[in-house]
């Protein structure tokens, strides 16, 4: 008797994203490695120079991290509530954050103590910043106030009260030291000019702003917030170029890479998107709840993320050597001719001969096939495992039943429910070239057993006559296909240079005196 044979799954190309450059390049990156904070990460931002260490503002704590610490280098603890904004200088050598209660701090690097306290806000700064000279801090607060301080001094410059609502976004030129940009809750994003006194321009977000951001060329401007992140044109007096809505929630952070100025943006959604130079998604980073904060090192080797249950999230590029490493500390394999001891062994005339039967494991499919249960085989090939993960295998059980002849018998006598299930798969993948061929024949016999019931279920006759316009614009589609072809093949035929068929030579043809001479 023969021995039965469970169901071959066929392997189909797999339909996906062309793989870019860009694609590579981000996902050249390790496991991420997580470091717990003592509250939500608000704000992560890495020092301009090497070794590009980077700050950490949460809770209480501002703390200062090397690239490949899990510890910090540095705390400053000296606040009284919550911290807002740790920024570096130009020169990494000097450290700004606000606070919830409405003094700007400022830190030396190597020490511990604060050097200056800027105190004029009446409620929370949010956002802190050095000027692109160093000597001068820029400050914007709940109070609807931004300012500018001296560092020398510890004084106020200036202060504009141009925002209707909470000051949460800022970034300063590196180019001009006189400019910078705010956004606020108000929708706007102001471009301000301390030599004029004042905002020199505004753009309409249309949502409340979380963050801000500008090219190293400055012609460009990114605002975020709400579910959109929009690019203005600063040379074109502010134009709006580009409106993205590629994240589920608010957006709440964004930075550029060092490679190509590529832009990241974080959201509440636990997504951190990559962009191209058209703002098209290359790649997308999965983390576990909200994203706060945001921040790529300046030679790209790190990300660091923040997130609103206090963990910062660090991945740091793979490089070669660390490829080699791990490829010498992998364990040596057993040698082949452990694998293949006792095969070729020929028994003796008085040995006694043991054969052992292989266990054969089938699939639950198979069972039901062996017993001849053709339509429990098919209920459990689309099943929600197999329909949404692997559908191949549906596919397969379905060629198995028409090859015994019993896929009629296998669709016929379904309720509602089951029959809702398989129009759903049908509807699903029947415009799949690798499973249309099969899913057709599936489909037309599906019609001739139900078509006279129809009319009794609304569900199931919603979802044929869903199933009817598929196909119907599949077949327009592939007629316009055809029609093009049609075009191509007659224009790469005239392009095609053709060849000069040479024919035998005339006759030379003879003058009158030669004719009278012959």
């Amino acid at each position: 008797m023969a021995s039965f044979k469970p169901v071959k799954v066929q392997t189909y190309p797999k339909l996906g994203e062309r793989v870019t450059e860009d694609t590579l390049y981000w996902k050249n990156y390790k496991a991420p490695v997580q470091i717990k904070e003592f509250g939500a990460v608000t704000k992560v931002e890495f020092s301009p120079l090497p070794p590009h260490n980077y700050v950490v503002t949460a809770s209480t704590r501002i703390q200062v991290y090397g690239p490949n610490s899990q510890e910090p280098l540095r705390s400053f603890a000296n606040f009284h509530d919550t911290a807002y904004g740790g920024s570096f200088r130009g020169d990494g050598k000097l450290l700004v954050a606000g606070s919830e209660e409405g003094i700007i701090r400022l830190f030396d690097i190597g020490g511990r103590v604060a050097l200056r306290q800027f105190a004029g806000h009446s409620k929370s700064v949010h956002v802190t910043s050095f000027l692109s000279d160093g000597y001068r801090v820029l400050s914007g607060s709940d109070d609807l106030t931004c300012r500018v301080w001296d560092v020398a001094s510890g004084t106020q410059l200036s202060s504009y009260t141009e925002h209707t609502d909470y000051v949460r976004a800022g970034a300063a030129s590196r180019l001009n030291p006189d400019l910078y940009i705010t956004g606020s809750y108000d929708h706007t994003v102001k471009l301000f000019d301390v030599r004029v006194g004042g905002s020199v321009m505004t753009m309409q977000h249309g949502h409340p702003v979380e963050s801000v951001l500008l090219y190293p060329s400055e012609a460009l401007l990114v605002s975020t917030g709400g579910r959109y992140v929009k690019v203005w044109d600063l040379l074109k007096g502010g134009q709006q170029l580009v409106s993205l809505k590629n994240h589920h929630k608010t957006v709440t952070c964004a930075c550029l890479s060092t490679t190509d100025n590529k832009l990241l943006t974080g959201s509440l959604d636990r997504h951190v998107k990559v962009y191209n130079s058209s703002y098209k998604v290359v790649h997308n980073f999965d983390y576990a709840t909200s994203i706060l904060s945001l921040a790529v090192a300046p030679d790209d080797e790190v990300i660091a993320v923040g997130m609103t249950n206090g963990v910062l999230s660090v991945r740091h590029r793979k490089h070669t050597e660390d490829k080699r490493e791990v490829l010498g500390k992998k364990r040596r394999s057993p040698a082949y001719r452990v694998f293949i001891k006792g095969k070729n062994y020929i028994p003796k005339q008085d040995d006694f001969l043991v054969n052992k039967t292989v266990r054969q494991h089938l699939q639950k499919h198979d069972k039901q096939l062996k017993s001849f249960q053709v339509s429990k085989a098919l209920d459990t090939a689309l099943e929600t495992s197999r329909r949404f993960g692997k559908p191949e295998v549906t596919l397969a059980v379905m060629m198995e039943l028409n090859r015994r002849g019993t896929l009629k018998n296998a669709l016929a006598g379904r309720d509602e429910q089951s029959l809702t299930i398989l129009l759903h798969f049908l509807i699903k993948h029947i415009t799949d070239t690798r499973f249309s061929r099969v899913l057709l024949m599936v489909a037309d016999m599906v019609v001739d057993l139900y078509h006279q019931v129809v009319p009794q279920s609304p569900v199931v006759e919603r979802l044929l006559q869903r199933l009817m316009d598929l196909l119907g614009r599949e077949a327009e589609l592939q007629q316009e296909l055809l029609q093009v072809l049609g075009i191509l093949d007659t224009l790469f035929a005239s392009l095609t240079p053709r060849k000069e068929v040479t024919g035998p030579a005339a006759p030379p043809i003879m003058q009158g005196s030669q004719l009278q001479a012959a």
